[in-house]
């Protein structure tokens, strides 16, 4: 691992300079194929539902996560914290689902500002319509390209780098 000098511009007249540890070239290459290999895995799956007429991927994560809650169902924040792709605008994609008659949302017992999130029957069968094009788009994207142990050796690879977050 090489280190080097980073310098960071506090204001006009004040700069830091400190040691850092550089990533290797073998580093830089993993991440820029993770990037390009997340992007093109996304935008595989994502046309597939665009082509079938479904919603965007986003809707399923969503719908999963209230499904496997159940009738418990979710704070915004707590489902926000679930979900596998981040999404940015989630009060707006909870609105469109609402519209779409998918997600109901309750009024917290605890909390009458709080919110929570349940999936409608509706938005259980859209989930169940979307999975067999979202599982052929993963076999596609992943699956056709790696063994089962290859598979599960990246996975455990990848699990590394996510558990380490703060």
């Amino acid at each position: 691992m090489e280190s080097g000098f980073h310098i960071v511009n506090i204001n006009a007249n004040a700069y830091i300079v400190s040691m850092v540890s550089l990533p290797t070239a073998a580093a830089i290459r993993a991440w820029a194929r993770l990037e390009r290999a997340h992007r093109a895995t996304q935008t595989t799956v994502e046309n597939r539902l665009k082509a079938a007429a479904l919603p965007p991927l986003a809707w399923y994560d969503v719908l999963l996560e209230l499904e496997r809650v159940g009738d418990a169902g979710l704070r915004p924040y707590e489902l926000q914290k679930a979900m596998l792709f981040a999404q940015y605008n989630l009060s707006r994609l909870i609105d469109r689902l609402e519209s779409a008659g998918y997600v109901t949302r309750q009024a917290s017992e605890e909390d009458g500002r709080g919110q929570i999130l349940t999936i409608t029957k509706a938005g259980r069968a859209m989930r169940r319509k979307i999975w067999p094009v979202y599982a052929a788009a993963i076999e596609d994207a992943v699956g056709r390209h790696l063994s089962d142990v290859e598979a599960q050796m990246l996975s455990d690879l990848l699990g590394r780098l996510f558990s380490i977050r703060p």
